[in-house]
């Protein structure tokens, strides 16, 4: 990550418990958790751990939720068997258990980057400058709010408190919370000037008001709240981005460990995963985006994009896929025709004029102008747009499509189950759902 080395911290709050040191707070990764929490710089490289944390490593909710979503919908296809995990949820249904990696992974590294990014949120007020403050406030928000959301995509209920033995909610209650702390984080921001001393201790590379206005738009619409959707995604600067930064040392984890070894996971194939009625027209430009082949030996298709360089950012959101939310909230409205209108500016879109080079560069939607029909399209666009981003699970159940054991089902399970770290933990985690 290309941050002050002084900064570039992997901190869990467990390792601060009794250790001992001096009061130096230009080095916080050797002071106690007292210590961290009270001052100004020890909050700000805990953030950037949660980072870390969030972003880097095979074990990593990025590459996990990349993996998992992808094998799941049938977005990739496994190299090479002897990867348990990725094995086990490419299979999935009664194949999947709470022992495996990609499972374990996204529950247990999104509960360890909440609880730290709420410790940040929770002594954030020791911050006397008010600028300093409100970037802290929205970059642990960002987390918080990434972590409740991801759990809630994949697993059916979610504890929302850190505690022995926390009583799990639905998932519905965490995207209400991660809605809640991202609200908080933009009246933080509002009128706030966030310093360049803030920033230059963090990751520049995220824009923090139009990243939570980003994410509200996901999770509004994760819940089926069309109007708040359609305001956050239209408070989004489709010229910003918002990534995730990567070095030689702290390398992009899905190139590193999957696309660049060719020993992992690859895409499918040109077709996505998708039924026949919904898969790309081969005109569409983000199909040459995405892969690096359109035609290669042996149908051996690979992933180019954000994927197939170590040192590759990956987006927190695409522009995109704000134009896509807008466009699902309006179909949902049953307001077809201003659906159909926010969907042609990704299908018109041309790779120069995006952010980061995603176009179809195709002409309008042309099928049926009814509601069923354009969500097809969306879902479609959606498929195409937010490739291996992640979402294509939630975006399945969201839409309805076929699930496992039905008739042309397009994903292989419904839920993921609960991982053996909180079973054998936590008495009342619930009992898995079937698939």
């Amino acid at each position: 990550m290309k941050i002050n080395i002084k900064f570039l911290i992997f901190l869990t709050l467990g390792a601060f418990i009794g250790t001992s040191c001096e009061k130096d707070y230009t080095n916080p990764g050797a002071a106690t958790e007292e210590q961290v929490l009270n001052s100004a710089n020890g909050l700000i490289g805990l953030a950037v751990g949660i980072q870390k944390r969030w972003s880097v490593g095979r074990q990593s909710p990025v590459y996990a939720t990349v993996a998992g979503s992808g094998f799941t919908t049938f977005e990739l296809r496994l190299i090479n068997p002897g990867n348990a995990s990725e094995n086990d949820v490419s299979l999935g249904k009664e194949n999947l258990s709470g022992s495996n990696g990609i499972v374990g992974s996204i529950w247990e590294q999104s509960l360890l980057v909440r609880n730290e990014a709420q410790k940040v949120l929770d002594n954030a007020d020791v911050i006397s400058d008010p600028g300093t403050r409100a970037g802290l406030i929205a970059y642990a928000s960002i987390f918080k709010a990434l972590a409740n959301g991801t759990l809630a995509q994949f697993f059916e209920m979610v504890p929302l408190t850190t505690e022995v033995d926390a009583v799990f909610s639905n998932g519905t209650d965490a995207v209400n919370d991660a809605i809640a702390t991202l609200e908080a984080a933009n009246s933080a921001l509002s009128g706030a000037t966030v310093p360049s001393s803030f920033l230059s201790k963090t990751p520049n590379s995220i824009d923090l008001g139009n990243t939570v206005n980003a994410l509200l738009a996901r999770f509004y619409n994760q819940i089926g709240n069309n109007d708040a959707a359609l305001a956050a995604a239209g408070k989004v600067d489709l010229s910003s981005t918002s990534t995730f930064v990567y070095d030689d040392v702290n390398t992009n984890p899905i190139a590193f460990v999957s696309i660049l070894t060719n020993n992992v996971y690859q895409p499918v194939d040109l077709t996505l995963g998708l039924p026949a009625n919904l898969q790309p027209d081969p005109a569409d430009q983000r199909l040459a985006f995405y892969f690096q082949d359109l035609n290669p030996a042996g149908n051996d298709f690979r992933a180019a994009a954000f994927f197939n360089s170590a040192t590759a950012a990956i987006p927190i959101y695409l522009p995109g896929e704000m134009l896509l939310i807008r466009a699902e909230a309006f179909a949902r409205k049953n307001m077809v025709a201003e659906a159909v209108g926010e969907l042609d500016k990704v299908l018109t879109k041309d790779p120069a004029d995006d952010a980061f080079g995603v176009g179809a560069a195709l002409g309008g939607y042309s099928g049926a102008m009814t509601q069923e029909a354009v969500l097809d399209a969306i879902y479609s666009n959606r498929a195409m747009e937010l490739f291996m981003s992640g979402l294509r699970f939630a975006d399945s159940k969201r839409f309805g499509r076929p699930g496992p054991n039905t008739t042309n089902e397009e994903r292989n399970r419904n839920w993921y189950p609960y991982p053996n770290s909180e079973r054998d933990n936590n008495k009342n985690t619930p009992q898995d759902p079937e698939i």
